[in-house]
């Protein structure tokens, strides 16, 4: 059994300054960066890194970023079969400003990411039969996400989606087709329409989400932790305590985690638990891809903390 990402493939370029800038402002910054990103590579990748059996299906340009982009995920163990070239436009970039605290803005071209489309789609239902998960973002057009779920949910594969960056119209079907959803604070806010930014508002958000249709919603509100509504039960788990150097791709790290431990068979509870412990450690390195840990780095971490 494998997990699948159907998404997006970007190379970051990053650049580093004492804080963010404001419109029209220009910062001098401390250093440049170009390292493999996009949400979908972010989550084949962390998902590779803790030892479960990856596919990556999307689309690259016919440029050096691309060959760089599949270079980068084989070299991660992540399977790059289903991985198109498209002739016709770049590959998917995205432009990154970090401050001293790790904060973030980030500008994303789709680039051939944009062309995602129904021949995807039938590439990847085609490894449905031995996968256990398959993971979404919104960084590729809707139709294809929408799409995506409806296959993998007629298979009877768990369909999670991460609503990133958040649509200003997303289909009401997509959310009965949905098995967890894990968007952050802020995405979890533009959803429901009221601000998030705790442990109550995630579960009130959780429960209009649950409303829509998902089955099981995850709210991560970074260092002050992650919320959870089942249809059985809502809980909170607070984060694990780390120094934070960079939260580039950290929700990224969360999904690999989650589904790495849905993968290994365990519950919810800790695949949420799996989940938030993949997330703090991305967030205390530099950079997206680089930033994922790998399971030795995983499971060091885990006994540390007495989590296992």
């Amino acid at each position: 059994m494998s997990i699948i990402v159907f998404g997006s493939i970007n190379i970051d370029l990053v650049a580093t300054a004492p804080r963010l800038p404001v419109a029209g402002e220009t910062l001098l910054g401390h250093d440049f960066f170009k390292v493999p990103g996009g949400k979908g590579a972010n989550q084949a990748v962390a998902s590779a890194r803790l030892g479960i059996p990856t596919d990556m299906v999307g689309r690259i340009g016919a440029d050096s970023f691309g060959a760089e982009l599949v270079n980068s995920l084989q070299a991660s163990g992540v399977q790059t079969d289903n991985i198109v070239v498209d002739e016709t436009i770049s590959s998917g970039v995205a432009v990154i400003a970090v401050d001293v605290r790790g904060e973030n803005q980030i500008v994303v071209v789709p680039g051939a990411n944009g062309c995602v489309n129904q021949e995807d789609v039938e590439r990847l239902s085609r490894l449905l039969p031995d996968a256990k998960a398959v993971l979404l973002q919104f960084e590729i057009p809707l139709p294809a996400v929408v799409a995506a779920a409806k296959v993998a949910t007629e298979a009877g594969v768990t369909v999670i989606l991460d609503p990133a960056p958040v649509q200003k119209e997303v289909p009401s079907e997509l959310y009965r087709l949905v098995d967890i959803m894990t968007p952050n604070e802020v995405e979890a806010g533009q959803l429901v329409g009221f601000p998030v930014d705790g442990e109550e508002s995630g579960k009130k958000a959780a429960a209009v989400l649950q409303q829509r249709g998902v089955k099981n919603v995850i709210v991560k509100l970074g260092a002050k932790g992650v919320v959870c509504a089942t249809p059985e039960k809502t809980f909170f788990l607070p984060a694990f305590p780390v120094h934070t150097v960079d939260t580039t791709a950290a929700g990224d790290a969360f999904n690999g985690g989650l589904a790495a431990a849905l993968h290994e068979g365990l519950s919810l509870h800790q695949a949420v638990v799996w989940g938030a412990a993949a997330g703090a450690l991305a967030t205390t390195k530099p950079g997206a891809q680089p930033s994922l840990p790998d399971r030795l780095r995983f499971d060091a971490f885990f006994k540390e903390k007495g989590a296992m």
